[in-house]
């Protein structure tokens, strides 16, 4: 087994939990809680870049961020199913790290990968809690493991938040592991075609985002949620 996670951020492409939910990771990792990513894909049928130079990209975001663990499933970009195939592979995942709170894809966004990246999380994350499932880690059985909570980030298109997470501290590191997917976004100085992410507004638009959902909360820069279930409280301190 690998190290145990406190929260794993599955991904249907590089840069999609940088963009998306790298300030939660970022908050939760300063708390002393243990942060990995899993990619689905390695963003191969992008504009811009090359399945390696992604790669390269997302370790040096994974050492900005001071991420615990990640992993690339090397699905087919833009091709992949919520098939058994690709929900084994994820159960693997799973199981390996234990999380107890997974972060998972828009569950309806502009990218058809991103829809699909949450059905297959929603899937694999309620199948890893199933003993009969048989999966291996090297040559050792692996453990049926279902995490206690599911929850959605918000991607390119608006989706109303069920809960937003304060991350105003984490701005500035957040804005840095995303500019470390150089081939990705605006840089005056390349050659590849423009892409709808390549634009100089589009990291305005990512900003924007975050601070219209810190707006909702009384704060600078927030990320927000979509749970499937109904979120319960103990008491009122955890309010802000």
């Amino acid at each position: 087994m690998g190290i145990k996670l406190d929260i794993l951020v599955m991904a249907a492409h590089p840069d999609d939990a940088e963009l998306s939910c790298s300030g939660t990771m970022l908050a939760a990792i300063a708390q002393g809680k243990k942060v990995g990513i899993v990619d689905f894909t390695r963003g191969e049928l992008g504009t811009r870049g090359t399945a390696e130079i992604r790669l390269q990209e997302s370790a040096a975001a994974s050492q900005i961020m001071g991420l615990h663990a990640r992993e690339n499933l090397e699905l087919a970009d833009g091709f992949f199913q919520n098939d058994q195939a690709s929900q084994m592979k994820l159960i693997q995942v799973i199981r390996r790290y234990q999380p107890d709170i997974v972060l998972a894809n828009a569950l309806e966004d502009r990218h058809p990968d991103h829809g699909k990246g949450a059905k297959l999380a929603i899937d694999a994350c309620f199948l890893a809690g199933l003993r009969q499932i048989k999966t291996k880690d090297s040559l050792e059985d692996q453990v049926a493991w279902r995490p206690k909570h599911l929850f959605h980030y918000i991607q390119d298109r608006y989706l109303e938040p069920d809960f937003v997470l304060d991350v105003s501290a984490h701005w500035d590191t957040k804005e840095k592991a995303i500019r470390a997917f150089k081939s990705q976004f605006f840089d005056p100085s390349s050659s590849e075609p423009m892409s709808y992410i390549s634009s100089p507004e589009f990291l305005k638009f990512i900003e924007a985002r975050s601070r219209e959902m810190g707006h909702k909360i009384g704060v600078t820069y927030g990320e927000g949620f979509q749970s499937q279930r109904k979120i319960g409280l103990k008491d009122f301190s955890a309010l802000l």
